[in-house]
């Protein structure tokens, strides 16, 4: 069973920076598609950023050269670095993964997610 399991959530102050991991257990394959989404209370879950095997990236509007996603597709694990951060960056970061290239129609694997606080 694939198991996604993030680490680096917690409070922080605006300005000041983050760095999310997620590590992938349980599976005998690689994973192509991994990345990060988050969903902020009463709002819709959104692309943070994602990246595939090839190195390949896409990141969501909103990022503005904030985050940036790096990933270790040796060991099935990705890292989401955020400088900057603002206030409206709190939300639940969710990390999730394909096994194919894929990620447009969604995602097959997902962490339990690991929530961000940023304080004014």
């Amino acid at each position: 069973q694939v198991q996604l399991v993030e680490s680096g959530g917690g409070l922080v102050q605006a300005e000041g920076s983050l760095r999310l991991s997620c590590a992938a257990s349980g599976i005998m394959f690689s994973l192509n598609a991994m990345g990060w989404y988050r969903q902020a209370p009463g709002k819709q879950r959104e692309l943070v950023a994602v990246m595939t095997s090839d190195g390949s990236t896409d990141y969501g509007d909103f990022v503005k050269g904030r985050f940036t996603i790096s990933r270790d597709s040796t060991k099935n694990s990705v890292t989401l670095q955020v400088i900057r951060l603002k206030p409206e960056d709190t939300a639940v970061y969710y990390c999730a993964a394909n096994r194919g290239s894929d990620y447009v129609r969604g995602m097959s694997y997902w962490g339990k997610g690991t929530l961000v606080t940023v304080s004014s």
